[in-house]
């Protein structure tokens, strides 16, 4: 008989790893879906878009995944976790679907705007199935692999998107291009049919023995439940209140966990959507008289850039986060910062493309091993027990409003002073996280490590 807390890696392990980081997948192809068809829509069916406009249909997604993880998180906590796990990736092929039949700008931005509640219910409920059932020296191990698989969905959908279109050479297809979503989507619930409920919510609830039968289900008839047996005594302690939360000894965490993680937003979200768009600004793309196969050609350049998110996440994974977390943090925003500081440079004064690139490729690959994970991983290591699922919630929340906002300003500041004006502020806001993680950081843990 095997403990499920020390026990090594089974195929029921890997099983849960690859359906429950659906949610981080889809969040990583929604993001290069927009970016893909932002140019592609004005060149279209919608040139009278204004940038204001275009900024809120594509933060639309950002939306729902801000309120899809307030609200699936709160309805999950008290009716459970499985029949939203299956409906999440349902509402997606819904409205995915709905999209490749039409042109309507309305019905896109409602359905992103679905598309994104859903992740965001995924983004709450896929990494409950894969901390509580992983061994505990894999936990972390493996929620950082979940959260890595965004890179695989950005690689994916930016190889599909500029393989459909350089091939059938027609920028009205832009809608058709969420089939891919809609494939994956229909994958993933069917998939999830082999789940059945959350051992944790069910111990939470007291009913103890379901949840060590639930753990057979997962891993085999050979494991018994670990520390999962004492979460009713847990979930019996009380939680803080919202005036415990921020209280004045909580502002310097809240500060930490959530700033910082907005400002991660601009570049993960705001740069990211918008690479293929903020590359033909500055002039990254070889240069054509056909405006289409400009943009096909920023998607190639595009996919080489993911090629880097995903190495940076692997450096994360397994270099980087053995290393202090807060200088981890405040040294990725400064060398983010720097690489788009050369990609600047590299623009005003027309050095070569290499360089400009360089600079770009610096800032995805320090991004994603430092930030991008750090600001995921700092709330659970700062809160106490008591007031962990709160903290984490506003910690989330403010990192999803930055990148609401980083979304929604990127065309405006594309229209007023191009892309050296968004790089500019990118950096801007980088320094920002950068600087609070290194003031604040260190006092915090300190104040951690003594309670």
């Amino acid at each position: 008989m095997y403990n499920m807390d020390n026990m090594p890696l089974r195929r029921g392990h890997i099983w849960i790893l690859i359906i429950a980081s659906a949610g981080q997948f889809f969040g990583g192809v929604l993001a290069i879906l927009v970016g893909v068809i932002a140019p592609l829509i004005t060149m279209t069916h919608h040139p009278e878009l204004s940038s204001w406009l275009q900024g809120f249909i594509f933060s639309a997604g950002l939306t729902g995944i801000m309120l899809g993880s307030l609200l699936f998180g709160r309805l999950s906590d008290k009716y459970g976790y499985l029949f939203f796990f299956r409906l999440c990736p349902l509402l997606i092929v819904g409205a995915s679907l709905w999209i490749c039949f039409s042109h309507s700008i309305v019905i896109l931005t409602l359905n992103l705007l679905i598309i994104g509640l859903a992740i965001g219910g995924a983004y709450a409920l896929d990494p409950s199935y894969v901390s509580e059932i992983m061994p505990k020296k894999w936990r972390r191990t493996m929620l950082g692999i979940s959260k890595a698989s965004s890179g695989v969905g950005n690689i994916l959908m930016i190889l599909v998107a500029w393989f459909v279109l350089k091939n059938s050479s027609d920028p009205t297809l832009w809608n058709r291009l969420f089939l891919f979503l809609t494939l994956f989507a229909a994958l993933a619930f069917l998939a999830r049919f082999w789940f059945v409920e959350s051992p944790e919510w069910l111990a939470l609830h007291g009913k103890v023995q379901e949840a060590e039968k639930n753990i057979k289900h997962f891993l085999g008839k050979d494991v018994y439940i670990g520390e999962l047996a004492n979460k009713k005594d847990l979930a019996a302690q009380p939680q803080a209140s919202a005036k415990d939360i921020f209280a004045r000894s909580n502002i310097r965490r809240i500060i930490l966990s959530g700033i910082p993680w907005g400002c991660e937003g601009m570049g993960v979200y705001g740069i990211g959507i918008f690479t293929p768009v903020l590359l033909l600004a500055l002039g990254l793309v070889p240069s054509g008289e056909n405006p289409f196969e400009k943009v096909v050609e920023s998607f190639r350049f595009t996919l080489y850039i993911n090629l880097f998110v995903m190495l940076g996440f692997i450096l994360g994974l397994t270099v980087v986060r053995r290393l202090n977390i807060i200088h981890t943090q405040y040294i990725g925003f400064f060398i983010c910062a720097a690489g788009l500081l050369v990609t600047l440079l590299g623009y005003l004064y027309h050095t070569s493309p290499g360089i400009t690139l360089g600079g770009f490729l610096l800032f995805e690959l320090a991004l994603n091993a430092g930030p991008h994970l750090s600001t995921f991983e700092l709330p659970s290591r700062i809160y106490s027990l008591q007031e962990r699922a709160s903290g984490e919630g506003i910690a989330s929340a403010l990192g999803k409003l930055g990148a609401i906002i980083a979304t929604f300003i990127i065309p405006p500041l594309l229209k007023l002073g191009g892309g050296q004006l968004v790089l500019i502020v990118a950096i801007a806001i980088l320094l920002t996280g950068g600087i609070i993680t290194w003031i604040v950081g260190p006092k915090v843990l300190k104040q951690t490590n003594k309670s």
